[in-house]
């Protein structure tokens, strides 16, 4: 393990953040490829003194944060995970990075059900990193889960975070478009959650390149007007979902009363626009008949 005085590391992080990039990314890049955790580094920041024991050197530290400045790439790709909620996950870009405001799912769903739950069955369409599925199975052990994807390497991956945060085996993965993995379980379902892709496509020919040029496409288009799957996971729900079973949906921020009338439409109940941190009615949730 190499070692570095305290003081002479401060400094290298100070000239790292000189040259651009913010500060939590620099402290995903320590935490997860330097082994110095953000605890650490606000004792360090405190007592300067002695040396500290990094897993890698400086200089390979520093080139994974050059390619992130030069290149636009994430962090979370370079290093090979992201934190969300209390959840270290590992992602590629074969996977959406998930991002703080999705979190807010997870609130909507105990603000439902409660902390304390009697055992159900949820699902949710397209998982990804299986960041949603995992923290709800983690959370209600009583609860069954079944979490989908298209694509079958984004299984590999939330699948692998599974046995990574959980000792459970409360959450199955399956491989399929939307419902399809669901047909043995129609009418069954006392939840189902997505975060589809809802970038409409001239929206997304702007995206940071951050974004456009390194997370997958197919996770983010959602078509001409970014409705393309949300519209056809409403139009289904009513299949799957028992009597009073709820779908949780995020959409884009400008799509709240869109999705609304839609979820309306197709006789759902309790339909209500929930904000995000920022405001932004990020997310869409109703209740079937």
């Amino acid at each position: 393990m190499p070692s570095i005085s305290v003081k002479e590391f401060l400094f290298w992080k100070k000239t790292q953040l000189s040259k651009g990039g913010d500060n939590q990314s620099l402290s995903l890049l320590l935490d997860s490829v330097g082994g110095v955790s953000t605890s650490d580094l606000s004792l360090l920041s405190i007592n300067p003194k002695g040396d500290l024991y990094l897993k890698k050197n400086l200089d390979y530290l520093q080139s994974i944060w050059q390619d992130h400045l030069l290149n636009s790439c994430p962090i979370q790709y370079l290093c090979g995970i992201t934190f969300w909620r209390n959840l270290k996950l590992k992602v590629t870009d074969k996977v959406l990075i998930p991002r703080p405001e999705t979190e807010i799912i997870v609130d909507i769903v105990f603000k439902i059900f409660g902390k304390k739950s009697q055992k159900l069955l949820f699902a949710e369409l397209g998982t990804g990193s299986g960041a949603i599925s995992i923290a709800l199975s983690l959370e209600y052990p009583l609860w069954n889960g079944i979490a989908t994807d298209i694509d079958q390497d984004a299984l590999e991956i939330a699948t692998k975070n599974y046995l990574n945060s959980s000792k459970q085996s409360n959450l199955k993965f399956y491989c399929g478009h939307w419902w399809t993995p669901f047909e043995s379980f129609k009418g069954k379902l006392d939840l189902a959650i997505s975060n589809p892709p809802y970038i409409p496509i001239d929206t997304y020919e702007k995206l940071p390149k951050e974004v456009k040029n390194f997370e997958p496409k197919i996770a983010l288009l959602g078509g001409e007007d970014g409705l393309t799957h949300i519209r056809e996971i409403i139009q289904k729900a009513p299949l799957y979902l028992k009597e009073k079973g709820w779908l949780i949906l995020e959409n884009h921020f400008d799509h709240g009363e869109k999705v609304k009338q839609l979820l309306i439409k197709n006789k759902f109940k309790s339909v209500e626009i929930v904000n995000d941190l920022s405001g932004i009615g990020r997310f869409t949730i109703g209740r079937y008949k």
